[in-house]
């Protein structure tokens, strides 16, 4: 059984820094892809971020390029999203997720369907 424990949530200003982690355990195979997403208060839960085990592939959605960076750590068996530049709009509830993937197929996907594993969330609050 896949298990994911999120944690780094907390309460920053607007431009202020924070660096979420996602400790991923029970993965039986080495082509994987764990993501990010985040949920606001009466919003949908939208991907954020995600990384592919497999060939290192990360993405971003727009609104966070240039300001949020994926990366792993694959002996810790963790990944981090680190959020700088945060703004009050950031504010969510942050989740991350696992799903395999397949060498050479796809890119990394970013929709809440192509995830099988969900941990739990950490709440990221940005003040103005």
């Amino acid at each position: 059984e896949v298990q994911l424990q999120a944690s780094g949530g907390g309460l920053v200003q607007a431009g202020g820094s924070l660096r979420l982690s996602c400790v991923a355990s029970g993965l039986s195979f080495d082509e994987y892809a764990i993501g990010w997403f985040r949920q606001a208060p009466g919003k949908e839960r939208e991907g954020v971020s995600c990384i592919r085990s497999d060939d290192g592939n990360t993405y971003h959605v727009d609104s966070v390029k240039g300001r949020f960076t994926i990366s792993s750590d694959d002996a810790k068996n963790t990944v981090y999203l680190q959020m700088n530049n945060l703004k009050p709009e950031d504010t969510a509830v942050y989740y991350c997720a696992a799903t395999y993937v397949v060498t050479g197929f796809g890119g990394c996907p970013i929709f809440k369907y192509e995830y099988d594993a969900w941990g739990q969330g950490t709440q990221v609050t940005v003040s103005s």
